[in-house]
């Protein structure tokens, strides 16, 4: 598409935008007094207008039936999980049977790590990105501990080549082959949440199994937001939190990955709890564990029903659209920003922005990070005073991603045009 930076073009697209009525479905934050460029969907997806009833539904169901909401509820509790899978498994490119919608990411991540993660003396190193998300390091690094072994020994940090922001799929190919034998695991974010880089999940994961290793990733920032093809890629396990693209409340339901082939594998270990056991004995109350042979045999704990009925609100709405009509728009929305910021500096008397996220439209989702090489938190406290929602890292990075249930265009064009005038200001 050619492009043009200008008001009419953006309003031209929003018109014929064959998805533009779904904004109507969320509310939209009003700040300083008007609607506000809500760009901070990486962060925190916004509220459909549907969770508020959902929930409520499930409030009355409580009020009316106390415990045996657990079988009378117009969605009866005690089933309730089991309508995620299907609506869940063309986002993450699964079968039904591999996903499970339980618990939060962090937790989901350590009770994987507890399954995938069994180091022996000759193989026992991981692989993670340089600067993954904290709480994936904090994670990755107890169960190292605790498995009385050295962080410094066992950790590998596959990282930028100097003076470049991403990392490079042949330097993660060749330290996962560099490391041969010794590896037991690589662990990555599949989309990285400082720069917005989509890493090559299949080329990696079979590079893993070619040395024996076994292969996860922290979809954080990619469900919802790119194709994934988990079942095809062969990736052995993941996990995600639904409160950013999938728009599930704050702290909302995480979702797990399990690929088919452990389900009925023994060897496999698991943390294991009431609500992983045999459906059909679940209620013997026997002492032995027998647990269910799909992804549902991870799970621990009975339904957060709240969560999940906003969840559920949610991925209704993907449902009904198309999770690949969702990702063709973020597709366009994206390009639009990368070409309103590349003319942004065209017109500068000197460059003033450097996007870090790679410009590929296969290495990249809806987030695009944008260095800025001068005035950085000025111009992003003019941004929050002309109601513009983004998302500031240190040292000087903003983060935004127009995302295509609910952003316009128009909101595009008119964050370029606040830059403009913020930098003509300088």
């Amino acid at each position: 598409m050619n492009f043009e930076n200008t008001l009419e073009f953006a309003q031209q697209l929003d018109k014929e935008d064959p998805l533009k009525k779904y904004r109507e479905q969320f509310y939209i934050p009003i700040v300083h007094g008007k609607e506000s460029i809500y760009f901070n969907g990486n962060s925190l997806g916004l509220q459909p207008k549907s969770a508020q009833d959902a929930v409520l539904n499930e409030m009355e169901d409580w009020a009316n039936f106390g415990g045996e909401g657990h079988w009378n509820a117009r969605h009866p509790w005690i089933k309730y999980h089991d309508m995620f899978p299907s609506l869940v498994a063309p986002i993450v490119g699964a079968l039904p049977e591999e996903i499970a919608v339980m618990n939060n990411l962090t937790v989901n991540l350590h009770l994987l790590l507890a399954s995938f993660y069994r180091p022996t003396r000759e193989r026992f190193k991981i692989i993670v990105e340089e600067k993954g998300f904290p709480s994936d390091q904090y994670a990755i690094t107890s169960h190292i501990q605790l498995a009385g072994l050295s962080v410094e020994d066992t950790l590998i940090e596959v990282k930028p080549r100097e003076g470049e922001h991403c990392i490079r799929n042949e330097d993660v190919i060749k330290a996962i082959k560099d490391s041969g034998d010794s590896l037991a695991l690589v662990i990555i974010g599949g989309v990285n949440y400082y720069t917005g880089q989509v890493f090559d999940m299949k080329s990696i994961t079979a590079a893993a199994h070619e040395v024996g290793a076994k292969c996860g990733f922290d979809l954080a920032h990619a469900a919802g937001n790119i194709e994934l093809h988990l079942h095809d890629w062969d990736v052995d396990f993941a996990c995600w939190c639904t409160y950013k693209y999938l728009n599930s409340s704050p702290g909302g339901v995480g979702g797990a990955f399990i690929n088919k082939r452990y389900h009925t594998d023994k060897d496999v270990l698991r943390m294991a709890g009431w609500w992983g056991n045999n459906k059909e004995s679940r209620f013997d109350m026997e002492k032995n564990f027998d647990p269910i042979p799909s992804a549902e045999g991870w799970m621990v704990s009975c339904t957060p029903l709240l969560p999940m009925a906003v969840h559920k609100a949610a991925l209704d709405m993907f449902a009904q659209i198309g999770f690949k009509r969702i990702v063709e728009k973020g597709k366009n929305l994206s390009a639009y920003l990368l070409y309103v910021l590349n003319d942004i500096n065209e017109g500068a008397a000197k460059k003033v922005i450097e996007v870090i996220t790679p410009t590929n439209e296969d290495e990249h989702g809806c987030q695009v990070s944008m260095l800025m090489l001068e005035n950085g938190k000025h111009i992003f406290d003019i941004l929050h005073k002309n109601s513009v929602i983004a998302d500031w890292r240190e040292p000087n990075v903003i983060r935004i991603a127009p995302v295509p249930l609910y952003n316009k265009y128009e909101d595009v064009y008119t964050f370029g045009q606040i830059i403009k005038n913020a930098l003509n200001s300088n």
